[in-house]
């Protein structure tokens, strides 16, 4: 018995090398087919581990038995924990709902705050943050994955605060990264810092303290206007 065990084992992994036999780095994997689904399955049982346990006690073993897929096609694609996690948030930028275009600067920022608000209280979205920015903390290769997902919602964004300066709402050499930092800094040092409530009001706030710094001039001429897309 215990050898039909083991050779039934030993058939699955020949099936994974042998559909998947090219290695790849995180967030190269082909779109389409069963090398998609076997992503998919994979970053999904990593968002619901560190949902549920935060990014120490990742478990390889314990993702590809949660993702049904076999161990060897978890440790070759993505390597490590932080592999894991790189990957989710690529998918995770990828994923993110589009930039509003509301007509009007004051409404796009709203609404940017609003999105980070969603996210940050959503039961499953907040507690993967957390475990994120926690680990970010302590392992530089996380910190550059949580920044590279950053620069690209930071990027997806940018175009409204140049819808703005367009149409004369704030100073044209308005920096749009600085600016929509200022929206969603308020609200994530609430989440990670002191604790507190992310209620609507403290969203609105938000977004109508970087406006009007904005039109201040607060962000002119930082970087290189609006076109800069860090």
């Amino acid at each position: 018995m215990s050898r039909t065990v083991a050779e039934s084992k030993d058939l699955m992994e020949q099936e994974t090398r042998l559909t998947e036999s090219r290695p790849a780095s995180p967030g190269t994997l082909r779109p389409g087919g069963r090398t998609a689904k076997v992503r998919g399955a994979v970053l999904d049982a990593t968002r619901d581990a560190l949902a549920e346990t935060g990014f120490h006690a990742l478990n390889m073993d314990r993702i590809a038995a949660s993702a049904g897929v076999g161990k060897t096609t978890v440790y070759r694609r993505w390597g490590s924990p932080v592999g894991l996690v790189t990957d989710l948030l690529h998918d995770m930028a990828e994923q993110s709902l589009p930039a509003a275009d509301t007509g009007g600067l004051a409404g796009d920022l709203r609404a940017n705050a609003e999105l980070v608000r969603d996210t940050l209280t959503d039961p499953r979205m907040g507690a993967v943050f957390r475990a994120v920015i926690a680990a970010a903390a302590c392992d530089e290769e996380c910190a550059r994955a949580l920044a590279g997902f950053y620069r690209t919602r930071l990027a997806e964004w940018a175009p409204a605060v140049a819808r703005g300066a367009e149409r004369g709402e704030i100073p044209a050499e308005t920096d749009p990264v600085e600016l929509l930092r200022a929206v969603s800094a308020p609200l994530y040092y609430r989440f990670a810092v002191t604790h507190e409530e992310l209620t609507g009001d403290v969203a609105e706030r938000a977004a109508e303290a970087a406006l009007a710094a904005a039109r201040a001039g607060v962000f002119a001429g930082l970087s290189g206007g609006p076109g800069r897309q860090e």
